[in-house]
């Protein structure tokens, strides 16, 4: 019952987030362009405000964690919710799709979030270790890279 109970008030703390309709500022606009490579900003770019406002609040817990981290780790960070631009779900459909399951392409679709979100940026070229973290999936022989997943996970569980 634990983890339901931590999945639950993760999706009330993102809900009532997402209510906060302010912009981002230049700021935080100007971060994500320093960071990610042009292609990959173009696609942060299109991610619902809700979504790129979490984005930089994990990129900058991950920053905690990782001060060191390799520019592809700290890309991933900013990236890791990319794929959900693809089911295109509103808020409360995010919800409904998280208590519900993986039932229907579109719940399926925001389900499989970090796969799709990893083919996205092969598709523009990413780096390999990006995609893999984004995907959060490594082979167990891969220390550089494990570290960089626990990192992430820790700093997206807001």
């Amino acid at each position: 019952a634990g983890s339901a109970m931590t999945k639950v008030a993760h999706l009330v703390k993102r809900f009532v987030i997402s209510l906060d309709r302010r912009d981002l500022s230049e700021f935080d606009i100007d971060s994500a362009r320093a960071v990610l490579a042009p292609r990959e900003f173009e696609l942060w770019s299109q991610m619902s405000l809700p979504d790129k406002k979490h984005s930089l609040t994990v990129h900058r817990r991950f920053l905690d964690l990782m001060p060191n981290a390799e520019i592809a780790a700290v890309r991933a960070s900013m990236l890791h919710d990319v794929g959900k631009t693809k089911s295109n779900l509103g808020v409360l459909s995010r919800v409904i799709a998280t208590i519900l399951g993986s039932r229907g392409e579109r719940f399926s679709q925001y389900h499989d979030h970090e796969a799709i979100g990893a083919q996205m940026l092969r598709e523009i070229g990413s780096e390999e270790t990006t995609c893999r973290l984004v995907a959060r999936s490594i082979s167990d022989d891969d220390n550089s890279l494990a570290k960089y997943i626990v990192a992430l996970q820790s700093a997206d569980d807001i």
